[in-house]
């Protein structure tokens, strides 16, 4: 494992355009491409995003693999990123920001570890993906104000001002980003798409609640951030009814997802393939189980209604989307898998891949 310290100035690296075939090595005064890891890990630039945010340290975790530290400004705290580098890195290659659900990542509910096939998957196409270890309970959100158990949350402001350019410079990317999540972050990647128009061309949401600003949406929001996170919904977007719960609805702002490549997902709630017991996707034993079937099937069918509705307002505004609704399907990770995977076209569509 190699490891590499990107604070001082002595190290600061070349420019993308003049570094596209290799990069400095710290200590050294020319560009290097000799070693497979470092032209596969390259980071082609040291640049600085919005405020003074910037990548503050990396890891070579392997010939594919990065792990960095970001710095934002807006939080003022560093960021654990991971990433995974496409296997040809001869061009520069588009990303796809890859979020985990309610907990952020921070623990075990991250793609890494209940779903190592998405990566390996998605470890067969031409793009870097780009995973956030962080923000857990927070919906990826720019809250009002900061919350006493819950911190400062300006995920909003990161994931758009802060982080791309800092991916694009670092990896010497194409500038082409698409976004995928799930449940809670199947908000997320409906909303940073309104916020930041152009910057991402598809998303792909995954059992995730679009509406958040009518009472049933706002009780979902509550019952992750308040009931299971600890935070207060108030600190986020004010009180219920409040308007900037309304500003941040990607159901009531439908309008501004308009040209971008959209797949939608959600499972009926009804137990399905992957309800067995100690199955790959199974939460272990008898309790286990029977929290999938009721709670996972219970957040399911929420967020099927809410799916259905988002589905039924891009029709009446004509804006095309790619729907799934299998019959059956609760709130878990082996569905996670199989949306990811019938999502790949559009999402390679938006990030001009083959399919």
């Amino acid at each position: 494992m190699a490891r590499r310290a990107l604070g001082r100035p002595a190290i600061v690296l070349a420019a993308v355009a003049a570094a596209t075939v290799g990069t400095l090595v710290p200590g050294t005064a020319h560009a290097q491409n000799t070693d497979p890891i470092t032209a596969n890990h390259v980071l082609f630039a040291h640049p600085v995003a919005a405020g003074g945010s910037r990548i503050v340290d990396y890891t070579v975790v392997d010939d594919r693999h990065l792990t960095l530290s970001v710095y934002s400004a807006a939080m003022d705290k560093p960021v654990t990123i991971t990433v995974q580098r496409p296997a040809d890195t001869s061009v520069p290659r588009p990303t796809l920001y890859l979020l985990s659900g309610a907990d952020g990542g921070e623990g075990t509910a991250n793609w890494d570890h209940r779903t190592p096939q998405a990566l390996e998957f998605l470890g067969t196409k031409d793009v870097n993906v780009v995973q956030p270890i962080g923000g857990a309970w927070s919906y990826y959100a720019d809250w009002r104000e900061p919350d006493p158990k819950l911190g400062v949350n300006k995920w909003q402001t990161f994931f758009t001002q802060e982080l791309p350019p800092l991916i694009d410079g670092a990896l010497g990317t194409n500038g082409l980003n698409a976004i995928a999540g799930l449940s809670t972050s199947g908000t997320s990647v409906l909303q940073l798409p309104i916020a930041a128009p152009g910057l991402f061309r598809a998303a792909a949401a995954y059992s995730g609640c679009a509406q958040i600003s009518d009472p049933i949406g706002y009780s979902f929001v509550n019952l992750s951030v308040g009931v299971w996170g600890g935070g207060n919904t108030d600190n986020m977007y004010g009180p219920e009814g409040d308007p900037m719960w309304a500003a941040n609805d990607p159901y009531v702002n439908a309008e501004k997802l308009r040209g971008v490549e959209l797949f939608i997902s959600s499972g009926s709630g009804l137990p399905g393939p992957y309800e067995t017991l100690d199955g790959p996707f199974a939460l272990p034993g008898v309790g286990g189980l029977a929290n999938q079937v009721l709670l996972g099937g219970l957040i399911e069918a929420g967020v099927n209604y809410c799916s259905h509705n988002l589905q039924a307002k891009l029709n009446s505004l004509g804006i095309p989307a790619t729907y799934d609704f299998p019959p059956t399907g609760t709130h878990s990770w082996g569905y996670w898998l199989d949306a990811l995977k019938l999502s790949w076209p559009v999402l390679a569509r938006g990030l001009e891949l083959p399919a």
